[in-house]
């Protein structure tokens, strides 16, 4: 984050002010994941004694995902660890707004470069396969962890 102005007592950060776009087809608002046999997707919700680092918009399996706002892409990412979750394994490293985010569940059409507000990052995967009745979504999570919600 880069201060517009540097100079007297108070500094605008170049992520003030961002706000994610439409992220999934069929979703035009962002609707965020409520609660299922699986847990909740709002941030902080609890997890099996851990706490949800992310923010869960709903996407259903083989949506187009698309590009928040303009972004770039920082290389691929493996979700789990876990074999038998290997068909829900990928994501994607963004840049953005000032932001720094990673997308979960997300096989990316290419994972280097830029895209424009709108343009197709990936296809949703198949969540389903996995966790049979969730509420598919792409999980949001910030870099540092933080808290994505407010950008939403």
């Amino acid at each position: 984050m880069k201060p517009q102005n540097s100079v007297g007592l108070t500094l605008l950060w170049a992520c003030d002010g961002a706000s994610f776009g439409p992220l999934c087809e069929g979703n035009p608002f962002n609707r965020v994941r409520g609660s299922d046999r699986w847990g909740s997707g709002h941030y902080g919700a609890s997890r099996a004694g851990r706490q949800h680092k992310g923010l869960d918009v709903e996407c259903e399996d083989g949506s187009a995902v698309y590009a928040p706002f303009d972004v770039t892409l920082h290389g691929r990412l493996t979700v789990y660890t876990d074999r038998n979750k290997e068909a829900i394994n990928e994501g994607i490293n963004l840049r953005g707004e000032g932001l720094c985010f990673k997308l979960f569940y997300v096989r990316p059409v290419r994972t280097s470069g830029s895209l424009r507000k709108g343009e197709r990052i990936g296809t949703m995967l198949p969540m389903q396969s996995v966790y049979p009745g969730i509420t598919s979504h792409v999980h949001v999570q910030m870099c540092d962890k933080s808290d994505p919600t407010p950008y939403f």
